[in-house]
């Protein structure tokens, strides 16, 4: 394998305008590129960039990309139905939403990721499948592996290796897969548990499915070795050199605009505010004393906001006022324990200097914010 660097073609003020110059217009036919970074955000935009600039009919491309931990929801899809949010962030762990529709992934460097760049009319998600199966056959011919109509790559018949998603666009499109080498999978079965209860939502669910890691069937295997199996089995079918060119998703001189697609990637808007509509309906059982209380709560979740709120609360337990103060303050707010915290903190303020009333108001409080 030959990795060609990136910046041997820097110099070329071609780039600026016509990012095609340079090595994207060295390769006839098709190209291999890998990316030198491990931040998900900024994989991701590469894809919308090649998406949007490359001229495929030209050049068919197959990026290579690794993420730190990150959990990745479909373009469709709601993340407080798909994962533990209160967990990703107890861990660090970043959330995306993906371009592309699809289920929810969870990436570590023991994940590789596999994006085939295509015209829409060359679009061939079973080919691309077997590409990868043939390479690691190739690689360790006694793997038991191979494609389903589902567009999945199972292991010995049972265990999920690699889930499928795509954007077809006008013209172009892209198909991209995941290879799950040596992933965490006690952190990937946890943060894909939803423990968010009554969410009523027409977002895209995944598919639950039992994994395993192609490291756990064969120890002898590295990331490096499958990379280089499967780029060498691309260039074979593609007849190309078997070369793969580094590149940094954060370098505008050759990705111009790519920043600000990275940025958008991260935005609250983004991520949580393109959630197709859901509501919330729930009983909050809320220990005070010596009983439990129950707190009806029904809400309507609109790009991320609520849009309708209603807490049904014991008589007399809070000041009528309060109550209608909470339910106003969060109409209209982003469904976010960040924001809510605040709104609370606010309220708190102004509320009447009662100690049994400050409980009681902050016990409310509390468990609103874990709804989130």
């Amino acid at each position: 394998m030959v990795l060609q660097s990136f910046k041997n073609c820097l110099w070329l003020p071609c780039v600026l305008r016509t990012p095609k110059a340079c090595f994207w217009s060295t390769a006839s036919g098709g190209l291999i590129i890998q990316s030198v970074s491990n931040d998900v955000y900024q994989n991701l935009a590469v894809e919308d960039w090649i998406h949007d600039h490359m001229d495929l009919e030209k050049q068919q491309i197959l990026f290579l990309w690794r993420n730190s931990p990150a959990v990745v929801i479909g373009r469709h899809q709601n993340p407080w139905q798909e994962c533990n949010l209160r967990l990703l962030r107890q861990r660090n762990i970043k959330l995306a939403r993906r371009k592309s529709g699809g289920g929810t992934v969870y990436h570590d460097l023991g994940n590789i990721n596999l994006t085939f760049f295509t015209t829409r009319k060359k679009y061939e998600r079973m080919g691309n499948l077997k590409l990868i199966v043939k390479a690691l056959k190739a690689l360790r011919p006694q793997l038991d592996v191979h494609v389903t109509d589902r567009f999945d790559i199972l292991l010995d018949k049972q265990y999920k290796i690699s889930g499928t998603a795509a954007k077809l666009g006008r013209t172009s499109a892209y198909h991209h897969c995941t290879l799950l080498c040596n992933a965490d999978k006690f952190v990937l079965s946890s943060v894909l548990k939803s423990p968010y209860k009554g969410l009523k939502s027409n977002a895209t669910p995944s598919v639950p499915a039992s994994v395993k890691n192609l490291f756990e069937e064969d120890a002898s295997l590295t990331t490096e070795m499958l990379l280089d199996a499967i780029a060498k089995e691309y260039a074979v079918q593609h007849q190309i050199d078997h070369h793969i060119t580094l590149i940094n998703p954060a370098d505008e001189t050759l990705l111009p605009g790519i920043s600000s697609k990275t940025k958008e990637l991260q935005t609250w808007e983004w991520v949580y505010g393109k959630t197709p509509k859901f509501s919330v309906s729930t009983c909050l059982n809320m220990p005070y004393k010596d009983s439990v209380l129950d707190v009806k709560v029904n809400m309507d979740v609109k790009h991320g906001r609520i849009e309708v709120c209603n807490i049904d609360l014991p008589e007399q337990w809070l000041p009528p006022g309060l109550y209608s103060e909470l339910v106003k303050s969060l109409t209209g707010s982003k469904f976010c324990p960040n924001e809510t915290t605040a709104l609370v903190a606010t309220l708190l303020r102004v509320c009447p200097q009662d100690n049994e009333l400050h409980s009681r108001w902050s016990l409310l409080c509390e468990n609103m914010i874990r709804l989130m």
